[in-house]
């Protein structure tokens, strides 16, 4: 069974920042791109970023690039998505999902989202 495990998220003011954590299971993760995605209250399914299987390629939305890194650790099966100079617009619920460039509608099954909120 897939699970993903979000992790990292939280309140934070304009102009700063956070780390999310996804802690995969269930599928081999060595192996799989990744990518994040985030859905905004009302909005629909947002992909932002995505990494090849060995870490070595990224890319990212154009709403993002310039303020969100993403990166992965094999050996603890865990992708990361560094957010910084957030701003009120970054308010959402973050899911990590599998594949380069994640594009169905809804997040995957497994996936339980972490919220951030970004208010003064």
């Amino acid at each position: 069974e897939v699970q993903l495990v979000e992790s990292g998220g939280g309140l934070v003011q304009p102009g700063g920042s956070l780390r999310l954590s996804c802690a995969a299971s269930g599928f081999s993760f060595s192996s799989t791109a990744m990518s994040w995605v985030r859905q905004a209250p009302g909005k629909g399914l947002e992909w932002l970023a995505g990494i090849d299987r060995g870490g070595g390629y990224t890319t990212y939305a154009e709403s993002v690039a310039g303020r969100f890194s993403i990166s992965r650790d094999d050996a603890k099966n865990t992708v990361y998505l560094q957010m910084n100079d957030l701003n009120a617009e970054d308010t959402a619920v973050y899911y990590c999902a599998r594949g380069w460039r994640y594009s169905d509608d809804k997040p995957e099954p497994g996936a339980r989202g972490t919220q951030v909120t970004v208010s003064s």
